[in-house]
């Protein structure tokens, strides 16, 4: 297996939400889909210590309350099942009554108590899912024929093209340890999470509370730092597993490589934050905002977020227009503090404004640099020394037309 090696972090090749010990998944075609796989899951070979973070939208659906339920009452989960097509929201009883059924029959196939199955759903909302496909779904479990990473994938996307994940090891206590993850995400993608799902595993031993300090924290700089269009989905969630395999003594915040493990965990998540961002429906660049100099970090975040999701900005960034205008508008409606005569601006390497006011540059050069498939933009606000990155994508006429004919 080929590995890039970042810092203590050695990046595997095709690394995946199965790659740590002890961990399946897989997916297959249940038929919500006209043709595409539709059904997909995860498997520990033991329970593991599980944690998850949510959707601040009041409307959540079924299997995300479901699941928070269950990941209360036990902190353990052994299998995730994911179905995409239907998101199985605003769907009143009988949603939930369905999503308890799916959340017992994998109990079933799978041997094990119903409190460690989580329920995921992504596609349409207002329809209840149809539970004859969704019990053919949960009948492939485990089965050898699709039971593969790539199928897992596959099965959890919507309008994404292309599927998302990453795998990463590194040393704690001389053992080597392993943090996969996959994702999904194209639309109704926006700061405090967005219409995405993603999974982490590790077999690491880790302590309950320092999982889910690890990964609410995690979450707000990498998850909750990105958007394609500003809306927020009633279905998204991000759990993490960890069931500790590798029989490391269990990780906390006083543990000596808990701070190398906690930059593995970050890389994993901020990979496939990313990779969503990029792949945001009709999107043809990534954008990525960093804000230094500010008070605090949470004030150099909410600056980043303003501008990534302006619309404005992500329309300009899709014409190849270096209207930094746009980008001052945004830092200056963040509602953070910030003096505007010190504000500095850049479009990569190309300065266009400095200490508020706007400076001579070469048009010719900043379109050209807009061009690119990856585009940074750089703040300044001179007024600290704290930092932060957000990620996003252009706004573009292919956008429209997915979504004005999403039902249809």
């Amino acid at each position: 297996m080929i590995t890039t090696k970042i810092n203590q972090i050695k990046v595997l090749e095709n690394g995946n939400i199965a790659s740590p010990k002890g961990y399946t998944a897989g997916g297959v075609h249940c038929g919500i889909r006209k043709t595409k796989l539709d059904f997909g899951w995860i498997h520990s070979n033991i329970p593991a210590v599980a944690a998850g973070v949510y959707t601040l939208n009041a409307f959540q659906a079924a299997p995300l309350k479901l699941t928070k339920n269950s990941i209360e009452k036990e902190k353990r989960i052994q299998t995730v099942v994911v179905n995409s097509g239907i998101a199985n929201a605003c769907t009143g009883n009988q949603g939930y009554l369905d999503a308890l059924e799916t959340q017992r029959l994998a109990a079933d196939k799978m041997g094990i108590h119903k409190d460690y199955v989580a329920v995921a759903s992504t596609g349409l909302i207002g329809k209840t899912l149809p539970m004859e496909k969704i019990k053919v779904g949960i009948a492939e479990i485990g089965e050898a024929n699709n039971s593969s990473a790539e199928n897992f994938e596959k099965a959890i996307l919507t309008t994404d093209t292309v599927t998302k994940h990453i795998g990463v090891q590194v040393e704690v206590e001389g053992k080597t340890v392993t943090i996969g993850g996959a994702a999904k995400g194209s639309g109704m993608i926006c700061p405090n999470m967005a219409t995405m799902l993603a999974f982490i595993t590790t077999d690491a031993a880790i302590e309950e509370n320092a999982l889910q300090q690890a990964l609410k924290s995690m979450t707000d700089c990498s998850f909750n730092r990105i958007t394609v269009d500003g809306d927020c989905s009633t279905n998204d969630m991000v759990l993490a597993l960890a069931n500790g395999q590798q029989g490391n003594t269990p990780l906390n915040e006083h543990h000596p490589d808990w701070s190398i493990f906690l930059e593995a965990f970050k890389f994993v998540c901020e990979a496939l934050a990313k990779q969503i961002a990029r792949d945001g429906e009709g999107a043809t660049k990534l954008i990525e905002i960093h804000v230094e100099g500010a008070p605090t970090e949470r004030a150099a975040g909410q600056v980043a977020k303003a501008v990534i999701s302006s619309n404005l900005v992500k329309t300009a960034i899709f014409g190849s227009d270096p209207n930094w205008g746009r980008i001052v508008c945004a830092v200056g409606y963040s509602e953070q503090p910030l003096d505007p005569e010190k504000v500095n601006v850049s479009l990569g390497n190309i300065n266009v404004v400095k200490n508020g006011v706007p400076l001579e540059f070469d048009e010719v050069k900043a379109t050209s640099y807009l061009r690119n498939e990856e585009v940074q933009l750089f703040v300044d606000l001179q007024n600290g020394k704290e930092k932060a990155l957000a990620w996003g994508c252009d706004l573009t006429y292919d956008y429209v037309k997915i979504n004005a004919s999403y039902r249809t």
